[in-house]
């Protein structure tokens, strides 16, 4: 028998905030797409993957997924959640029809093997499947902004995906109701008069939709997972020039940073703390100041590739917090500018960038101002 696992991920997701698309966001060090395909991919019922993808998204779906096993390629989806469903429905059937297929929310990444199977299983005996869990809270309506009449919980469920099918029956149901407003496929399937069993779903099996569940989601890779800490420091002496780059920020001044590359010390030491959390060396090993392509390059690309490591040891890059050591220039004016620039490098949210500037109040080289020297600390999460 073979079984189909269609995975809808063809949204924009912008109430996730801003960034790339939720599907692609990065959860533990891979992109939440992969973490959906990937379980459905290594469930042994499941003999083939195919995504709905947005018709923007082909190079972000193949960097992100590409590798997995028992994927097709992916189908471009349509304007609504249904035209999309419909997309790959089609695309299955044109291609290897499948005898049962699972439809899943791409941006439901903790999907599990158990509700995959039992999925699977309840189809030999219904039509479809679809994987819920009881109401157990109080539930009124809203009048007016006002908590108004109680509503009956009983028999009520939250509907969770996958939602699972007969191929032919919902192929069909999805047809006959194109151009329709259905909400989901068991709505689809019930104006087609398909009996759909219920399957007791998971509370960690949940959408990612906002900036909140983003963070919910982030939590739970914590439990049990590994927590590891890095430190970098750098220093470079002031010389010839009238600015200097400061993470990932250009500051006039009047003198600049003698070194190999644009001596932006901040970025340098937070590259040496998230290559030092992943035992991976240091700035010079990956870069050396001897090489001549590295001459006057954009330390971003350094910052970058030391984070692209530590995503490939499965690592999500938690906080990052730099402190500069100088007696000038005046830091505080571009900190918030610094933080921004961090974060759009290392792919995380602003709020996990700390930035900040101090002084050895006329000691030393930099009180004597003859150049700036940086710390920064880097904190990844594991597993």
């Amino acid at each position: 028998m073979k079984v189909a696992a269609l995975i809808v991920a063809a949204g924009r997701g912008n109430r996730a905030g801003p960034g790339a698309p939720k599907q692609y966001r990065l959860l533990g060090g891979e992109p939440v797409l992969r973490r959906t395909a990937s379980v459905f991919s290594q469930h042994p019922a499941i003999s083939s993957v195919l995504a709905v993808i947005h018709p923007d998204d082909r190079a972000c779906y193949d960097a992100a997924c590409g590798d997995l096993p028992k994927l097709r390629q992916p189908v471009t989806g349509g304007a609504t959640r249904q035209a999309s469903v419909l997309a790959g429905l089609e695309a299955l059937a044109a291609e290897d029809r499948p005898d049962l297929v699972l439809i899943h929310d791409g941006a439901r990444p903790f999907v599990s093997e158990r509700l995959i199977s039992a999925c699977v299983a309840a189809l030999a005996s219904h039509q479809g499947a679809l994987t819920a869990l009881p109401v157990t809270d109080t539930m009124r309506r809203a009048s007016e902004g006002l908590a108004g009449e109680t509503v009956p919980r009983d028999g009520l469920w939250r509907a969770q995906t996958p939602q699972a099918f007969r191929f032919s029956s919902i192929l069909e149901a999805h047809r006959a109701a194109a151009g329709g407003d259905f909400t989901d496929d068991v709505a689809v399937a019930a104006a087609a008069g398909i009996s759909v069993a219920l399957v007791e779903g998971d509370e960690d099996n949940f959408k990612i939709t906002t900036g909140a569940d983003v963070e919910r989601a982030e939590r739970m890779l914590m439990r049990g997972g590994e927590t590891r800490t890095g430190a970098g420091f750098d220093v470079h002496r002031f010389g010839d020039g009238d600015h200097v780059w400061l993470c990932g920020v250009k500051i006039p001044h009047a003198v600049g940073l003698e070194g190999h590359s644009d001596a932006d010390v901040g970025l340098h030491a937070l590259t040496d703390a998230i290559l030092g959390a992943i035992g991976a060396g240091d700035i010079g090993k990956h870069f050396p100041p001897c090489d001549p392509q590295w001459k006057g390059a954009s330390s971003d690309r350094f910052l970058a590739h030391a984070a692209g490591l530590a995503r490939r040891a499965g690592a999500a890059i938690s906080n990052a917090d730099v402190t500069l050591i100088c007696e000038a220039p005046k830091i505080s004016p571009y900190t918030e500018a610094m933080r921004a620039r961090i974060a759009a490098i290392l792919d995380i949210d602003v709020s996990r960038v700390s930035v900040k500037a101090t002084t050895t109040e006329g000691l030393g080289f930099t009180g004597r101002r003859e150049g700036i020297a940086a710390q920064a600390i880097a904190t990844l999460r594991f597993g």
